[in-house]
C-alpha cells in the first residue's frame, strides 16, 4: 500500500512508518517533527517563525498538495495536522479526502472529544481536566477548554471524525472519549515502540543510588503534573540523599533526551494519566521503571494478566512521595520491574506487531 502519515505526536508516526516499511509498504511522513523534539520525517512542514509564518506555511503546503494525492491511506495524527488555523485546515482535509482512498484519524492527544468528554461527562476518575467531579482550574486546562469547545477547532474535529473511515485511539483514555460517538469505526491500537537491540541486560544487583529521570516539557508542567512529581522526587532525594538522585531534562532535542534517559533507573511521567504514553514506553523498552499511569484499565484493555511493571500513583504529591520512598527503601524490587518493563513492551508495543494491526485496519 501507499501510505501517507500527516503530523507527528511523540514519535508515533515516525516509528509506525518504520514498521509499515518493514511490512513492505511505501510510507511518507509529513510533519514538523513535533516542534522542538525534531522527530524524523520525510517532508518537513515546520511553520516559519515571524508574523508571516502562517502565510509562508500555507504557501508551502499549497505547493505540496499535488504530491499528497493518490494514496491508499492518509492518516492524520490529530485534527490539527499542520500548524495552521482550523479554518484553513478544513479545505485541506476536503482536498485530501477527494484525492485519496481511505482517511484515518488518530485519537492520541489534545482534541475536541478529549476536552469535551473529560469536561462535561467526566468518564475518568481523574485526568487532564478533572479530579473526580471537580474540574481542574489551572491555566493550561482552561486554555484548552477555551480553544476546543465552541470554536473552529471543534468544528474541524467534528468534520474529520464524522467523515473519516476509521479512528485509531492509542490509549485507553482516548477510547473512552471517542467510544460514545464513533463506536462503529473506533479501533484501539497500542502505541509503537522499536525494541532496544541488543535487549538491555538487567543486573540482579539493585542500583545505588537510584537515578530518577524527569523530563520537563516547556509550558506543560502543571498540566501534566510534572511540577508535582518533580517536587515529590526532590523531597525524597532530600530525605534519602544516598539512595535517590534526580536526572532532569528540559526542552532538549530527542537524541539528547534519550541519551540523558539511558542511564536512569526510574522515570516519572504524566501524573494524571491512567496509562504510559510514548515517553514512558520508550523508557520501559530500555528497562527503566515507570512511576505514573498504571491503572487496572490499562492492563485490561491490553488483556494483560501477568505483568505489572508500572508503579501506579494517584494524582497527588503524597502518593508520588509514598511510592518513591518505597522504591528508595526497597531497591530490591527494581530488577524485577525492569525485566517486566522490557517484556511488557515486547508483548504489547513492538512496532512490527503494531504496524500489522494498522495494516489490518487499512485493508478494511
Amino acid at each position: 500500500m501507499k501510505i501517507l502519515l500527516l503530523g507527528e505526536y511523540s514519535n508515533v508516526h515516525a516509528t509506525l512508518a518504520q514498521g509499515l516499511r518493514q511490512l513492505g509498504h511505501e510510507v511518507t511522513v509529513v510533519s514538523n517533527g513535533d516542534f522542538w523534539k525534531n522527530y524524523p520525517r520525510d517532508i518537513d512542514v515546520s511553520r516559519p517563525k515571524g508574523m508571516l509564518g502562517g502565510l509562508r506555511l500555507t504557501a508551502r503546503i499549497a505547493t505540496l498538495l499535488p504530491r499528497l494525492k493518490g494514496y491508499d491511506v492518509v492518516q492524520l495524527i490529530n485534527p490539527l495536522f499542520f500548524e495552521l488555523r482550523a479554518e484553513r485546515l478544513a479545505p485541506i482535509y476536503r482536498y485530501l479526502r477527494r484525492h485519496n482512498r481511505r482517511m484515518v484519524l488518530c485519537a492520541m492527544g489534545m482534541d475536541y472529544y478529549w476536552v469535551s468528554e473529560n469536561t462535561v461527562n467526566k468518564p475518568l476518575r481523574y485526568g487532564d481536566f478533572n479530579i473526580g467531579d471537580r474540574l481542574r482550574t489551572d491555566e493550561p486546562a482552561l486554555r484548552e477548554q477555551r480553544e476546543w469547545m465552541g470554536t473552529a477547532k471543534e468544528q474541524l474535529n467534528r468534520l474529520i471524525a464524522t467523515d473519516c473511515d476509521d479512528i485509531v485511539a492509542g490509549l485507553y483514555e482516548y477510547v473512552v472519549c471517542y467510544q460514545p460517538h464513533f463506536a462503529s469505526k473506533l479501533h484501539f491500537v497500542p502505541m509503537p515502540i522499536v525494541p532496544q537491540s541488543p535487549e538491555p541486560v538487567v543486573s540482579d544487583t539493585p542500583p545505588s543510588p537510584i537515578k530518577v529521570f524527569v523530563g520537563i516539557s516547556r509550558g506543560r508542567n502543571a498540566y501534566k503534573g510534572t511540577d508535582i512529581m518533580l517536587r515529590a522526587a526532590e523531597a525524597i532525594a532530600t530525605r534519602h540523599p544516598s539512595r535517590i538522585t534526580i536526572v532532569k531534562a528540559e526542552g532538549v532535542p530527542y537524541e539528547q533526551y534519550q541519551h540523558m534517559m539511558d542511564s536512569s533507573d526510574v522515570i516519572l511521567d504524566q501524573l494524571y494519566s491512567y496509562t504510559p504514553a510514548m515517553n514512558a514506553l520508550l523508557a520501559m523498552s530500555k528497562g527503566i521503571v515507570c512511576v505514573g499511569g498504571g491503572e487496572p484499565e490499562n492492563y485490561d484493555i491490553l488483556n494483560e494478566h501477568e505483568l505489572r511493571p508500572i508503579i501506579n500513583v494517584e494524582p497527588t504529591f503524597e502518593s508520588v512521595c509514598h511510592e518513591l520512598e518505597q522504591i528508595a527503601l526497597h531497591p530490591e524490587r527494581i530488577p524485577l520491574l525492569k525485566r517486566q518493563s522490557i517484556a511488557y513492551i515486547k508483548r504489547h508495543h513492538d512496532y512490527l506487531k503494531v504496524a500489522q494491526e494498522y495494516e489490518r485496519i487499512y485493508k478494511g
